[in-house]
């Protein structure tokens, strides 16, 4: 495969994922509000449960397909569809606010809407990446990008609780489709390159089914990172109580408010902007594997202390946040390095997209029983139980496979190029 990333598809790609920033923000402030909003409304961990199965669900189920269709397809027009589907979505939740229809259901169901648009998003912009980023500038892109992200996701909730304390909902809704029309601007403006010049069409000839079933062998392959993928699954359907149960936690058991848990999610994200700047200055991570298995485990220490703290100690709960959030963009950088330095290009939306399916395969229903268990042994005992499965389950995949001892990249490197006919 030729190399298709140079310096200037790098600087189209740094102007692309500005304008990604903006649409970042808008839909990180929509869904802090949107949350609260049900939260408040409906005073239920079930149906808080519910809401968040309903935004996770579609978006799981659409990922396998969404990634067939970024490898076949234009990915700039792809982008274009979901994220104009999204900004109407957005403005019909807006115009039901201001009828006043605002039936809990109905949201959530809209909102479901929105994360089967993201379904789409996230595989097409993952599968952008290396086509236009120098291979030996990904690991540091990526760092990058959590840094940037982590920004985003630090500043989005402190602006929607800001702005919950003056404006209604129906007001600062708009901010999602504004930041749209800014996300759209480099998108018009910028070429994506095709992943494989000249084979397009023959792409658009070949079977759906058969290009699926690619993707999963190219995991096949790679050994290593489909033990990393495992560990994921789990660790996200473990996680999940944690982070869907949060503005219950603090409203309801804490007493808190909109700023309270903006305060604990700027916390969070700040974490993440940490593990990122980290990420991004540190070129090479020695012992790859061993990091992202203990990260894995040390994830859920912090998750304990923070639901056994004191009542109302927020400021403490943010600070144990922050070490929860600048673990993640750490595990996440050496993930998503491995998979894009070792797959072919214009493989990689269904590479990206079965990473994301396969790391939230459980997670809906992690998410959807979360409310019904917390309802019997209380949120902070279910968060101690998660705790102690995934550590134990952690230790049985690296004790008891074999990708501890697997270290050979070049041999996985060798084996896809054979299996694509991919010189060099």
């Amino acid at each position: 495969m030729a190399e298709l990333a140079n310096k200037k598809t790098f600087k189209s790609y740094i102007f692309l994922y500005s304008g990604q920033l903006f649409s970042l923000l808008g839909s990180s402030i929509t869904q802090f509000v949107i949350i609260w909003w049900i939260t408040i409304e409906t005073e239920s961990t079930i149906i808080l449960s519910i809401a968040s199965f309903v935004y996770i669900l579609p978006m799981t189920l659409a990922m396998p397909i969404a990634g067939v269709i970024v490898d076949r397809y234009n990915r700039k027009k792809i982008i274009v569809i979901v994220d104009s589907l999204q900004a109407f979505t957005t403005l019909f939740i807006i115009m039901l606010f201001n009828l006043e229809i605002t039936e809990p259901f109905v949201i959530i169901i809209l909102n479901g809407l929105l994360g089967l648009f993201q379904g789409f998003h996230m595989p097409t912009v993952s599968a952008i990446v290396p086509t236009m980023v120098p291979k030996d500038n990904l690991s540091r892109i990526n760092g990058v990008s959590f840094l940037f992200s982590g920004f985003i996701h630090t500043i989005g909730p402190i602006i929607a609780a800001t702005l919950l304390a003056f404006l209604p909902i129906k007001s600062i809704l708009w901010i999602d489709p504004i930041t749209f029309i800014i996300a759209l601007i480099p998108l018009i403006l910028i070429k994506i390159p095709i992943a494989r010049a000249g084979e397009e069409t023959q792409i658009k000839n070949s079977s759906f089914i058969a290009e699926f079933k690619e993707g999963f062998q190219t995991f096949k392959l790679i050994p290593v990172v489909s033990m990393m993928l495992l560990v994921s699954m789990f660790i996200n359907f473990l996680l999940r109580p944690f982070q869907t149960l949060m503005p219950y936690f603090i409203y309801f058991i804490h007493s808190g408010s909109p700023s309270d848990l903006a305060l604990i999610s700027a916390f969070i994200s700040g974490g993440m902007l940490m593990g990122a700047i980290i990420t991004s200055i540190k070129k090479e991570w020695k012992h790859k594997i061993f990091i992202y298995f203990s990260g894995e485990a040390a994830l859920f220490l912090p998750t304990v202390v923070f639901v056994f703290l004191p009542k109302g100690s927020f400021l403490s709960m943010g600070i144990v946040g922050a070490f929860y959030g600048m673990i993640m963009p750490i595990l996440n950088t050496i993930y998503l390095t491995l998979i894009q330095t070792k797959v072919p290009a214009d493989k990689m939306g269904r590479i990206s997209s079965i990473d994301w399916t396969v790391s939230l395969a459980i997670s809906p229903f992690g998410t959807l029983f979360a409310g019904f268990i917390a309802e019997f042994v209380g949120f902070s005992n279910l968060i101690l139980y998660c705790a102690i499965a995934g550590v134990i389950i952690v230790i049985i995949i690296w004790r008891f496979t074999s990708v501890r001892y697997n270290h050979n990249q070049e041999k996985d490197e060798l084996e896809i190029k054979s299996l694509y006919n991919i010189s060099g």
